[in-house]
């Protein structure tokens, strides 16, 4: 899960992820990072705390990182929140291999929209950026479920 600085949307979408990972049992790994450096070693924003609270979710615990090569690595899915972010991953690739791992996440998810918006200056916005990342992730959790033997 990758946005700009990884203390917004990101965070968010990690903790969403990592529920329904333990809600379905699932063995999948979730990690969250920016394209930018700024709010390394950060917690996530407060305003993500506060609705991920909302919804029963701690991600208090998380701190921002700043996406790496090695990621290509380590990820078999990139998710990208927006379209700079994905250019910004792509950039980074050096393989057709890790290019073709990223995606925007609501492009995966079949949604009608590509982007999930930047709250970050928006106080009002950081619900509907949780409520479009929980339908996201639901649909990408029954998406590879079937995909997966």
């Amino acid at each position: 899960m990758v946005c700009l600085g990884n203390i917004c949307r990101s965070p968010l979408a990690e903790g969403i992820m990592r529920e329904k990972i333990n809600q379905h049992r699932l063995p999948w790994l979730v990690d969250s990072a920016g394209t930018g450096s700024w709010h390394v070693g950060n917690q996530p924003d407060l305003r993500s705390q506060a609705v991920a609270r909302q919804h029963g979710l701690d991600i208090s615990r998380q701190r921002a990182r700043q996406f790496r090569p090695a990621d290509f690595q380590d990820f078999d899915l990139i998710l990208a929140m927006d379209h700079s972010n994905y250019q910004n991953i792509q950039l980074l690739a050096q393989t057709p291999a890790q290019r073709e791992k990223v995606h925007l996440i609501l492009e995966l998810a079949g949604a009608s929209q590509d982007d999930i918006p930047d709250p970050y200056w928006d106080d009002n916005g950081f619900e509907k950026v949780y409520t479009l990342l929980d339908g996201a992730c639901e649909k990408l959790v029954a998406c590879m479920q079937v995909k997966t033997p």
